[in-house]
């Protein structure tokens, strides 16, 4: 099969396009036929190595598991033969951190992993993206406790997990306070906010008020900057770690300090979450941002343009074109 891999860290011209074997599902396993997936900011980290704490998890040296591609869709086409929960036929969609494989023609996961069947009606196309930004968003805002009328403040809120965050704290409730730039506005209004900044003319602290979380999207700037703005006990998160780790200092000392304090949810995937997310798709509660796709052929210029860390939603990957 055909599959866009990479064995060592670096760049994105380290990945390229080999052909490789065709997984074999285990017995508790599908074997699915992909036709979309995407490249996001897990790929793009799990690549680069940037945090060497990644490198606990996918090889020390180099990858373990040399094929990317955290989120994916497609058809199951082999069962193993301990398998009940699905069918050869079913179109499914999903996500896996742990082993990728959404960027080849093939990949094999358990029944009983981050999958979930495809909406009635979605492409998939559509629903490749379904599961990266809001699974990370949506662990995100639980271990915060957001929920009906918890004031948040979402900076970056046009990429993956922001976009999923701006829908998913209007479907708990939330009132919403989210920073873009100019173009996307009116984009970021229509997922649900209540008041939109734009950050190229003005700082959202200078409107000062007093929030109960900052979500940090986009992870570009610190917890001091917030300080300010939010509330006794209030909650920073971020999607990064913060100069030299300091996120996870920080939450480390808000454990023995429980007024305004960092936290640092470590994301656990689970097949709940992912129908849970389904749901909130056939609803039509969720429904994630696409900036561009590209065939697969064209993969190093997908890592390229999700590393310059501007685009608007997800970057969707065509395979078999």
């Amino acid at each position: 099969m055909r599959a866009a891999i990479y064995t060592e860290y670096g760049t994105p011209e380290v990945v390229r396009l080999a052909d490789i074997p065709v997984p074999v599902p285990a017995k508790d396993e599908v074997l699915v036929r992909v036709h979309a997936s995407t490249v996001n900011r897990t790929d793009t980290g799990f690549r680069t190595a940037e945090y060497v704490i990644s490198r606990l998890f996918s090889g020390l040296i180099r990858p373990k598991y040399p094929v990317l591609g955290s989120e994916f869709a497609g058809e199951v086409v082999e069962t193993g033969v301990d398998v009940t929960l699905f069918k050869p036929g079913d179109r499914i969609f999903g996500f896996d951190d742990e082993r990728f494989g959404g960027h080849a023609e093939y990949l094999c996961i358990s029944q009983h992993g981050g999958i979930a069947t495809i909406p009635e009606g979605w492409s998939y196309a559509e629903a490749a993206p379904l599961a990266e930004g809001s699974h990370y968003a949506l662990c995100n805002l639980r271990a915060a406790g957001v929920g009906a009328g918890t004031r948040i403040l979402i900076n970056g809120s046009t990429g993956a997990i922001g976009s999923a965050a701006v829908q998913l704290c209007a479907h708990f409730g939330a009132e919403i306070t989210a920073v873009c730039a100019t173009p996307h506005l009116e984009l970021v209004k229509s997922l649900g906010a209540h008041r939109v900044v734009d950050y190229t003319k003005e700082d959202v602290v200078s409107y000062g008020g007093e929030y109960d979380v900052v979500y940090d999207a986009v992870g570009k700037r610190r917890f001091r900057d917030f300080i300010s703005v939010l509330k006794p006990g209030g909650v920073y998160m971020s999607t990064e770690l913060g100069p030299r780790g300091e996120n996870i200092w920080l939450a480390l000392y808000g454990l023995l300090h429980k007024r305004t304090r960092v936290l640092f949810p470590i994301p656990i995937t689970t097949a709940e979450d992912i129908r849970f997310i389904r749901d909130l798709a056939v609803s039509g509660a969720f429904r994630p941002v696409t900036d561009r796709s590209y065939p697969l052929s064209e993969i190093v210029e997908a890592h390229r343009y999700v590393q310059a860390g501007m685009k608007t939603g997800n970057v969707v990957i065509r395979i078999g074109e």
